[in-house]
């Protein structure tokens, strides 16, 4: 990729995150310590900035750097996370398997998670940031979804979409093993 590509790249990149995270250029000015006017030069891709200032910009956008500059140094197109790969596994203890399948340095937007849960056995999570919801697909066995006092059973095939900003549980009160999928999105 040529130097023109990946600084237009780049500009894209950083005017999408700002944008999205509903950010004026001052108050990522203020976020990044890097000026109103060279982040507009960013973004237009009229400055080439440092790597120091790229690190700042990423730093204050709440970022990794590697998101700024994506696959444009050679990354890989197709990531995996491996069925045994230690990293992935959340939690796994009292019943429950928590296992991550997103890659971690999506975790600001998006969550991905292979849930089994044995019977009896539980996930109770606190609530999560403000505007997260979470969507459950059941594959095998039965849960249930608990949030604000509200219960909904689940059973093979079902999906529930609920508000993840409040207290909530997947609860297994069935006679076998329950393996759902999980998703967490934050606005």
């Amino acid at each position: 990729m040529s130097d023109k590509a990946v600084n237009r790249e780049f500009a894209r990149r950083v005017a999408t995150i700002r944008k999205a995270r509903k950010l004026t250029l001052e108050q990522a000015s203020l976020v990044t310590g890097v000026s109103r006017s060279m982040l507009s030069q960013v973004e237009r891709g009229e400055a080439n900035p440092t790597l120091a200032m790229s690190f700042r910009i990423a730093e204050g956008l709440g970022v990794p750097i590697a998101e700024l500059v994506g696959d444009s140094w050679g990354g890989p197109l197709i990531e995996v996370v491996a069925r045994d790969d230690a990293k992935s596994l959340y939690r796994d203890s009292d019943g429950c398997r928590l296992r991550t399948l997103s890659q971690l340095r999506t975790e600001k937007d998006l969550e991905f998670y292979e849930l089994r849960l044995e019977p009896g056995a539980s996930l109770d999570s606190q609530p999560h940031h403000r505007g997260a919801r979470e969507l459950l697909t059941v594959a095998q066995g039965e849960v249930e979804v608990e949030v604000n006092r509200a219960i909904r059973r689940l059973t093979p095939g079902d999906t529930a979409h609920y508000p993840a900003d409040t207290d909530h549980r997947i609860r297994n009160d069935g006679p076998a093993p329950a393996h759902c999928y999980l998703v967490v999105t934050y606005t």
